[in-house]
């Protein structure tokens, strides 16, 4: 919609592969953080236990299993899980944040707020803090989970922005509030960094309640959030890729676009997605820090993505091309008495586009707009990096740059050979009723 006409039908390929890589290296990753995760609760629990990589990915396929289970489930078990994870999530916030504040000996307001730590060996702060944004920024990536399930969704218009919004509202308001908190109680930085559960935050819980039972009952919570975290995005993931399979976008198109008439669900291309995460998780058997590489390329996937489509808004925002109010029809002479009922097409590949409910007009749009393209452009750019800024080795190295621009490159001769001849942009259904 937003692209000039003669770049329309390559920028959406390029975009949906993008949106690909993300949301499938997504999925791997929250499967991977809930398995070592439990790796992580079990070492804490019993000091004697080996964390083994392998336990890590069987335990990563289990979790992944799980959100495969539910999700073949159907109908209403999805959103009603839904439901009860997001009463859990806001009730589990307060279940933390009451004992580690309470319990834990508290750090000045100097320490919290003006202390600086550059753990990477940066050459600089302002260089260290490019570099550390990358947690944050994959805590937020798939803040648009729900535009993949808008199809699934009544009034999706409304109903999507609204989620996306609250999703980022309460998720973000908790999150501050949790990083203020852990900072005050955050104890000895270096015994928390050096944890043998892998896990920084399980050591702060420990050294804040100084009760091996406490902490365990305070990390059970985010396991078990973090558990249910692969089910939603096996969800999204799969949607997003039937959706592409659907345009014709992907080899094999045919069958990952299937519906299945038993529970009205894309199996095939549940399968899948749930495929290529177990696939993916037998990278930590060999390099647990490769398979960190796909922690991120989850983020310059999603974020390229997000990137071409922002900048493409923008250039609409600043030429005026988009308008408050969709055109009028237009009728010839031969038709002096039209129809009380005319539709004109907007908001589709070379028609004119018109803001929906949801957009901020004028001069703050723009604002907000081009502050987002920047961010996403050092987003994007930081995520190839790697932690540490010397002894860079083949072990240490940030491995998403060759993971991101080579499933690029795959997807531009898939684009040569076969996809320019039968992808023709994303595919609209219109139901009719009557």
């Amino acid at each position: 919609m937003l692209a000039p006409p003669r770049f329309m039908k390559f920028l959406s390929y390029m975009t949906g592969w993008l949106t690909v890589i993300g949301w499938q290296s997504a999925l791997a990753s929250a499967a991977f953080i809930a398995g070592t995760q439990i790796q992580g609760v079990a070492r804490l629990a019993h000091s004697h236990y080996d964390l083994q990589a392998w336990h890590g990915t069987f335990i990563m396929w289990a979790a992944t299993l799980m959100a495969l289970g539910v999700n073949l489930a159907g109908g209403k078990l999805l959103p009603r899980l839904e439901i009860v994870i997001l009463v859990f999530h806001i009730l589990g916030f307060f279940a933390i944040l009451i004992p580690l504040t309470y319990m834990a000996e508290h750090k000045s307001t100097h320490d919290v707020f003006l202390e600086f730590a550059n753990g990477g060996g940066f050459p600089s702060r302002g260089l260290s803090w490019f570099v550390g944004i990358k947690g944050v920024v994959f805590a937020f990536a798939g803040g648009d989970a729900a535009v993949h399930m808008a199809e699934e969704v009544r009034n999706a218009s409304v109903a999507i922005p609204r989620a996306t919004m609250l999703s980022v509202l309460i998720n973000g308001s908790l999150g501050f509030g949790m990083l203020i908190a852990v900072l005050f109680c955050l104890g000895d930085l270096d015994a928390a960094l050096a944890t043998p559960t892998g896990y920084p935050y399980m050591e702060i819980f420990y050294q804040a309640t100084d009760s091996v039972s406490g902490a365990l009952g305070m990390i059970s919570i985010i396991v078990i959030i973090g558990l249910c975290t692969p089910i939603a995005l096996l969800a999204a993931t799969s949607r997003q890729f039937w959706s592409f399979a659907r345009d014709r976008a992907v080899p094999g198109w045919r069958i990952w676009s299937q519906v299945s008439h038993i529970n009205q669900l894309p199996t095939y291309s549940i399968l899948l997605t749930t495929s290529v995460t177990c696939a993916l998780g037998l990278i930590n058997i060999g390099s647990s820090v490769a398979l960190n590489g796909i922690i991120s390329m989850a983020v310059s996937g999603v974020y390229l993505s997000y990137l071409t489509v922002g900048v493409l808004l923008l250039w609409r925002r600043c030429t005026g091309a988009i308008t408050l109010t969709p055109p009028l029809p237009t009728f010839t002479p031969e038709q002096p008495d039209p129809d009380p009922i005319v539709l004109v097409n907007v908001n589709v590949p070379g028609a004119k586009l018109v803001w929906g409910p949801f957009h901020v007009p004028g001069i703050w749009g723009i604002a907000i707009n081009a502050y987002a393209v920047v961010f996403m452009i050092i987003v994007v750019f930081f995520s190839f990096w790697p932690s540490t800024y010397s002894g860079v080795t083949e072990k240490t190295m940030n491995f998403s740059v060759v993971g991101t621009v080579g499933t690029v490159i795959l997807a531009v001769l898939y684009y040569v050979v076969r996809a320019r001849r039968v992808y023709q942009g994303p595919v609209m259904e219109v139901r009719v009723e009557g």
